[in-house]
């Protein structure tokens, strides 16, 4: 199993559930994650491209494999911060 997902760190659990709000209602994800992004993957819209088991943290990737492609994730806690991960693609 592979995915591909775009996600948006930030250090403030407040601001990745007011993000969250915003990009429900709307606003489009790959500018939120410009704008406001600590990842340095911010440049790309959040893209962190396709990766597979045991290359993101348990929590990430536990994330992913529950969501369906083109889905936004609630508030994901890491150690890096607070994650919005929406997933872009997914291969067997």
């Amino acid at each position: 199993m592979e995915w591909r997902a775009s996600h948006i760190l930030v250090k403030d659990k407040g601001l990745a559930n007011e993000l969250l709000k915003k990009i429900k209602l709307g606003a489009n994800f790959e500018a939120m994650a410009r704008e406001h992004s600590t990842c340095p993957s911010k440049s790309r819209g959040g893209d962190l491209g396709w990766f597979g088991p045991g290359k993101m943290v348990p929590a990430f990737e536990e994330a992913c494999k529950k969501l369906s492609n083109g889905s936004l994730s609630d508030v994901v806690s890491t150690q890096f911060g607070f994650h919005l991960i929406k997933l872009t693609g997914r291969k067997e």
